[in-house]
């Protein structure tokens, strides 16, 4: 890889992609073989260790901005990445440069290639590759904390090769049923998956069903267990508040002052330090309002599963209540899972729906969503077109969709949205689509 910058970097990209299109693996063996080989970086700093079917990214940013707050020199590994690759792996809120890619690439990729020839199958995925480009990072940049988000499930995520000061599971839905299981039991015991032998745990509002399977996996494992329903009760509107908009981000911000108040001790972190932490927090995507150049607001929201659909559904009724006018939707969703609950939330507030078709290969197709939308909303007189990122996005800071004193609201996948931020925000470089998923 000699030559100019951005050819190396070009070439990189393409070896990355080389490893993502061989496809997901699950299972921890062959990562703790990887970590092994390159001196067990994962253990050089501590850790708080995040899983969770939604808000985990959230809890993950907000534990993340109370450790910098305490003077931590904090690293933030999470996925995938909105726009640019370098942004799964912080340090102190600054992502991983093309550089530092590029130099990692070089270093780690003989390693993983001398694995693949000594056994078959047996060399890092994608995801492996990026975990333990995070892990080196934060031990070379002498990282005091590091946060790391699960990617999926936990049981036999790549990342479970840590032994963290904490354990947290977020929230249990019903998302990767495929992978996970088809029972909100069955995916919790996947979650659960992370918990390790006394070492403490964090549990935001599960369902009970999950919940009973997470205090059993705890309690087999000797993990004193912390519930945000017992320490914050049932009032959510009594929960710590966050920079972060919603109701569910109350949830996600009582969690992480649990995570914080359990390794109080360990950061020498205090209450002052938790308010100014999430105060401060940034987590791009989740109801974040910004303002196009015509004045008009417009909401980005990843909303991409039944649960997260849940959440969208009270949050468009706000909006609709502050504004005294229904948005303009655009969507676009991965799955006929997702896109049932999202669309029919969608169609309960929107006076019109643009759809589009992310650029991944699980993305639904216009026919697809069309027979999702229920019927109501077009004979209701519900507007519905179909159409693309660059016609609705054709320049930073314009959306071509509704009249100049609509509402905006772009919700589903976090790919859509990567693809639109690219495009309204290009300060932010080049989307890096094609190595989104996992």
């Amino acid at each position: 890889m000699n030559g100019e910058p951005a050819r190396d970097y070009a070439q990189v990209q393409d070896a990355l992609f080389a490893l993502k299109a061989r496809g997901v693996s699950f299972g921890i063996d062959r990562m703790r073989s990887f970590a092994a080989d390159l001196g067990h970086p994962e253990r050089a700093v501590p850790l708080i260790h995040v899983a969770g079917t939604n808000g985990k990214g959230s809890v993950a940013a907000m534990v993340a901005a109370i450790l910098r707050t305490a003077g931590h020199r904090t690293g933030l590994y999470t996925s995938p990445h909105l726009v640019r690759l370098g942004e799964r792996v912080q340090v102190d809120g600054v992502a991983l440069t093309d550089a530092e890619i590029m130099a990692y690439t070089r270093e780690l990729m003989p390693l993983a290639e001398r694995l693949e020839a000594a056994k078959p199958d047996w060399g890092p995925s994608f995801f492996e590759f990026m975990t333990a480009m995070a892990f080196l990072q934060f031990a070379r940049r002498d990282c005091t904390a590091a946060v790391i988000e699960v990617g999926l499930g936990g049981r036999l995520d790549a990342t479970n090769i840590v032994t963290p000061e904490v354990s947290v599971i977020t929230s249990i839905g019903l998302d990767h049923c495929e992978l996970l299981g088809h029972t909100l039991a069955a995916i919790a015991g996947e979650k659960a998956g992370i918990i390790k032998p006394g070492v403490p745990v964090v549990m935001g509002r599960l369902p009970p069903e999950a919940e009973a399977v997470v205090r059993a996996v705890a309690a087999e494992r000797g993990a004193a267990l912390m519930s945000v329903r017992e320490v914050f009760g049932d009032d959510v509107a009594g929960y710590p508040h966050s920079a972060l908009e919603g109701d569910y981000q109350h949830c996600n911000a009582a969690t992480a002052t649990l995570v914080a108040r359990t390794v109080a001790a360990r950061f020498a972190l205090n209450e002052a330090h938790i308010a100014a932490g999430l105060a401060n927090v940034s987590w791009p995507g989740r109801w974040q309002r910004t303002r196009l150049a015509d004045g008009r607001l417009l909401v980005l929201d990843a909303s991409h599963n039944p649960e997260g659909a849940e959440v969208l559904d009270g949050l468009l009724a706000r909006l609709v209540a502050e504004t005294g006018r229904r948005p303009v939707a655009i969507t676009g969703v991965l799955g006929t899972a997702r896109a049932r609950p999202l669309l029919a939330a969608l169609a309960r507030h929107a006076r019109e729906i643009h759809l589009v078709q992310p650029q991944q290969a699980r993305a639904s197709t216009f026919e697809e969503l069309e027979a999702l939308v229920p019927a109501a909303f077009s004979t209701g007189g519900g507007g519905l077109a179909r159409g693309t990122v660059e016609e609705l996005f054709p320049r930073p800071g314009v959306c071509t969709a509704g009249g100049p004193e609509d509402v905006l609201v772009l919700t589903g996948s976090i790919y859509l949205l990567g693809e639109v931020l690219a495009r309204l925000e290009p300060e932010r470089g080049a989307g890096e689509g094609r190595l989104q998923d996992f």
